[in-house]
């Protein structure tokens, strides 16, 4: 008979993967994915390394789930803020604000999550998340087209463009790690509302 985890056990494991993620996270902040070592995770989580095998196949699924667990958080927050009540551009523009300003907030984990070299499993997830967000824009506009509110557009085609857009505008910002989001924020949601049909910031 195959052997099954008790509840109990389970949990343990539950907890410890939680307890490496957790230590995971404060080092991706701190040093990015270069410092973020299966060494250097264990010692921050306070457990030996083996332990962190013991949660973890190796250090590329490690950064994989680091990677899924952080930024699923992002597109929560991201869809969180289109779903507010407003047009449909102030709802995209809203979108775009939250997701700048999460960014920005945390300049050496977000660069490490946007831009910096990492595992191909990464760059796997990334291709995953940005389409997340891609649908997210894209719900949006295709809701103010039907409504009229947008002229007629290709929805995951412009979604997909100002994914990239904002991404791109927001790595030197946030490699220099020291920008101020009002010197930010503003021009990225005045470029949001022309890029979706011209409206200016006044009239969103």
């Amino acid at each position: 008979m195959p052997y099954r985890r008790t509840p109990a056990v389970q949990a343990r494991l539950d907890a410890r993967r939680d307890r490496v993620l957790d230590a995971a996270v404060r080092l991706l902040s701190r040093a990015g994915y270069a410092g973020c070592s299966v060494a250097a995770i264990a010692a921050e989580a306070g457990i030996s390394t083996g332990s962190v095998y013991q949660s973890f196949a190796g250090k590329s699924e490690l950064a994989a789930a680091l990677f899924r667990s952080l930024v699923a958080r992002e597109v929560e927050a991201v869809a969180a803020a289109a779903g507010r009540p407003g047009s449909a551009a102030q709802r995209v523009a809203a979108a775009v604000e939250t997701f700048a300003a999460r960014a920005l907030q945390a300049p050496r984990r977000a660069f490490a999550l946007l831009a910096e070299p990492v595992d191909p499993a990464v760059d796997s997830e990334r291709l995953v998340f940005r389409r997340a967000f891609r649908d997210v824009y894209a719900q949006q506009i295709a809701a103010g087209v039907a409504t009229g509110e947008l002229p007629p557009q290709s929805p995951e085609l412009t979604a997909a463009a100002l994914v990239g857009a904002v991404a791109e505008a927001l790595i030197g910002p946030l490699a220099d790690g020291d920008a101020a989001p009002d010197d930010v924020i503003p021009e990225l949601i005045a470029f949001t509302l022309r890029a979706l049909g011209g409206q200016d910031v006044a009239n969103a």
